[in-house]
């Protein structure tokens, strides 16, 4: 009888921490309380969509050193 392959693919390595999923996922509920803000010093103003809490939970990660891919040059 022939011996079975297996069907399970291999993974490529983590792209994201876990301390990085953490950190976005504790951005997303400040911006859910309406707490989260953007920028620097009191000028900052509330975040007002999903996307802008995410970015700032990876800005929030990269600064803590956790595992972040560098971000995409413009």
């Amino acid at each position: 009888m022939p011996i079975k392959k297996s069907s399970r693919r291999k993974t490529k390595s983590r792209r994201y921490g876990k301390a990085a999923g953490k950190s976005v996922a504790s951005a997303v509920r400040r911006e859910k309380r309406g707490t989260l803000r953007s920028g620097k010093g009191g000028r900052g103003g509330r975040v007002s969509s999903r996307k802008q809490a995410i970015a700032i939970g990876l800005s929030e990660a990269r600064k803590k050193g956790a595992k972040v891919p560098a971000k995409k040059a413009a």
